[in-house]
């Protein structure tokens, strides 16, 4: 994989500031049947969004920088590990998660990843364990890393047997594709290929994938910079992502799907992963990221929202309890302009039920922890809570209303304002299916409010407040 992907898709994302052609609801193609494909039963079972740290931030402003051939040195991994073993880790932050920009090299006869930048997995995979921390690692199944006559295990077949070989129906004929080496999942092996890439991963003692770039699979183009390869159709990558989630079950593995495009009401995606991305690339993160950019719209492939709140609002009728996760993409608080807004962008995550993801270093958190640790909103996601906006519809000021149920019967409820402008916001408790009165907590504040049939407030621009609402 490419360094310089990222640069080429920050330029595409100034084009789609100017690209608003497609600012209406979602359009698809007609659906049509999938291929017999494998079931694979109880994917989404007592699975809840992680709570995970990302070297996003270092490498983005590494590269924003001009660092031509971007690392992270063992003695730098040892200050983010006790950082986050420190931090975080007490309060649920269990796992690391490498990304791009870090060259990706498969150095023994597997063929598979085994080298990140300068320091082996296997290495990386100790000093996490050490610290009582799990690493999570950005690759994906459908790359491939090592030499053409790397054998298959298991096969007869090698590296070279699952690369396109001009007998499969592409989407662009004639085009090459950019960057990544794809594997065509009805090639000899292919099934094998993602099973020994799982295999080669629970054996390192990894259990998270974040798996990028899906949509250049399925058709091979981006929103932003056009046609970016050959595209090897819908019905391969519908195989590609059961043999996916297939494997991924068998040996225990968390699949982050990351650029898809959610064709047809997700109905790959949401059967074969475990969490989906439905936002843009955090960038330079703050309330741009979180709610400004784009407000409103939606667009008929990836990215299909431009902003969190957008994206976890158009997409919160696929969520819920034993459902695919919805995914906001990074957080970097210290790119926030006020606290009101840090309490929001960690708020609508916890809501919605998707993870928190970290991506400020030990040299840029600043004094903005407390955001990431407040325990009672954490509890939210060890409960496996989801909540769902009072609207779905994008523009509709009933969607900055959250609400849900915890498994002890007790209610959560987030009320959001994200106009420039302090604003009250109020909601009745029976408008969210709640009868009489129930005692109030404010979540960020801490302190008990008493008992209320309205929850109501004046919020700051760009603020929230979220309550629990218990009998006692």
């Amino acid at each position: 994989m490419k360094r310089n992907m990222i640069s080429i898709l920050a330029g595409a994302a100034l084009m789609l500031l100017t690209a608003c052609t497609d600012d209406v609801e979602m359009r698809y193609p007609p659906k049509y049947e999938l291929p017999d494909l494998p079931v694979v039963e109880g994917i989404h079972d007592n699975v809840k969004a992680p709570l995970y740290w990302s070297v996003y931030e270092y490498c983005y402003d590494q590269e924003r920088q001009g660092v031509g051939t971007i690392d992270i040195s063992p003695e730098e991994w040892d200050k983010i590990i006790d950082f986050v073993a420190t931090n975080l880790k007490p309060h649920g932050y269990d796992m690391i998660c490498t990304d791009g920009f870090i060259a990706m090299l498969a150095t023994d006869n597997s063929g598979y990843m085994t080298q990140y930048g300068s320091i082996s997995l296997k290495d990386l995979v100790a000093k996490c364990k050490a610290k009582g921390l799990k690493l999570g690692v950005y690759d994906n199944p459908l790359w491939i890393h090592g030499p053409r006559d790397t054998k298959i295990e298991g096969t007869d077949y090698t590296f070279g047997n699952l690369y396109y070989n001009g007998s499969t129906q592409v989407v662009n004929p004639g085009v090459d594709d950019m960057w990544f080496h794809w594997i065509v999942a009805e090639n000899p092996g292919a099934k094998e290929y993602i099973d020994g890439f799982f295999k080669h991963y629970k054996e390192l003692g990894v259990e998270f994938i974040r798996m990028d770039f899906l949509s250049w699979y399925e058709d091979g183009k981006d929103r932003g910079i056009g046609v970016v390869g050959r595209g090897y159709g819908r019905e391969s990558y519908a195989r590609a992502m059961a043999y996916i989630a297939e494997s991924a079950k068998k040996y225990g593995i968390f699949t982050s799907l990351v650029m898809p495009h959610n064709f047809n009401d997700a109905e790959i995606e949401a059967r074969y992963g475990n969490m989906m991305r439905i936002v843009c690339d955090t960038g330079g993160g703050g309330w741009w990221h979180t709610s400004a950019q784009d407000k409103g719209k939606s667009y008929a492939n990836w990215p299909q929202c431009m902003n969190q709140f957008d994206g976890f609002t158009y997409w919160s009728h696929l969520s819920g309890r034993n459902k695919i996760i919805l995914d906001g993409d990074f957080i970097r608080l210290n790119k926030f302009d006020t606290d009101a807004e840090r309490e929001t962008v960690i708020s609508l995550q916890l809501m919605a039920g998707g993870p928190v993801a970290a991506a400020d270093q030990y040299s840029t958190i600043g004094n903005n922890l407390k955001f990431y640790v407040n325990d009672e909103l954490l509890a939210l996601n060890k409960d496996g809570f989801v909540g769902k906006p009072l609207s779905d519809k994008l523009g509709d000021k009933k969607n900055e209303i959250w609400y849900g149920k915890m498994t002890n019967g007790d209610y959560v409820v987030g009320l959001f304002n994200r106009s420039d402008n302090t604003a009250s916001v109020s909601v009745k408790l029976s408008d969210i299916g709640i009868s009489g009165e129930k005692n109030v907590r404010d979540l960020w504040k801490h302190t008990d409010e008493g008992k209320a049939s309205v929850v109501s407030a004046n919020i700051p621009a760009h603020g929230c407040k979220i309550v629990k609402l218990s009998d006692q």
